[in-house]
């Protein structure tokens, strides 16, 4: 996937979940943080950060905060990307071959799910969750408690006891990365849902991406230790 309208920056702060302060060619400038999870060891003032400029007329906030240099590895911190870039690798045939049906927000049970896709009389459900947490070159999931992400992966353990194939796909938005781990220190409860459908026979896939300021490619599965 690519953005077409790609600026550098320095970020300045946050004064809101939703709003980043940026210093752009001498101004600054808001811009929507398409991310709502904490990202503390990201957004660090004086970080070289990449924002997307919006012409939509109605916006409150002309960018959007797309990526951000951390110790000399860009980190793509747009939470709609994950989703975007796995649809294509989906239509690309790189998940699973000669699918005839593909449908993005499928609601099953009580939960709404990225991906319904069917392949001849297999049906898969698909749960697309984005990594941007790292340390020394080890991804964690969650970088902040999550009882949707917990509710999520139950609904995959039911959906794969009622006969579907299930997957959790996290879509890590870096590349040179060794692993990813749950971050049990975190969110524990989540770790111990993502061992519960290891074990229930969940597809578990971690997928890493090449990241440019003004691209987002998933090149290849990385392994996962549970």
């Amino acid at each position: 996937m690519y953005y077409s309208n790609i600026q550098v920056g320095v970020f300045l702060a946050r004064p809101n979940r939703f709003v980043a302060e940026v210093l752009r060619q001498g101004e600054m400038v808001l811009c929507h943080v398409k991310n709502t999870g904490r990202c503390k060891e990201l957004l660090i003032p004086g970080a070289i950060v990449y924002i997307n400029e919006s012409f939509a007329s109605k916006r409150k906030t002309k960018y959007d905060l797309i990526a951000v240099m951390k110790q000399g590895k860009l980190i793509n911190m747009d939470s709609q990307a994950p989703n975007r870039v796995f649809c294509e690798y989906i239509e690309q045939g790189a998940f699973l071959p000669n699918l005839t049906l593909i449908k993005p927000e499928y609601q099953y049970g009580d939960s709404r799910f990225d991906f319904y896709l069917e392949q001849g009389s297999t049906r898969h459900l698909v749960e697309v969750k984005g990594v941007t947490l790292e340390e020394n070159g080890v991804v964690r999931f969650p970088d902040a408690p999550t009882e949707r992400g917990v509710k999520h992966v139950n609904g995959l353990i039911s959906a794969k006891e009622q006969g579907l194939s299930s997957w959790l796909c996290f879509i890590v938005q870096m590349s040179g990365i060794k692993c990813l781990r749950p971050n049990d220190q975190t969110h524990p409860e989540f770790g111990a849902a993502l061992r519960a459908a290891n074990r229930a026979g969940v597809g578990i896939l971690a997928l890493e991406c090449s990241v440019t300021p003004n691209s987002l490619t998933i090149t290849h599965s990385i392994p996962i230790q549970l």
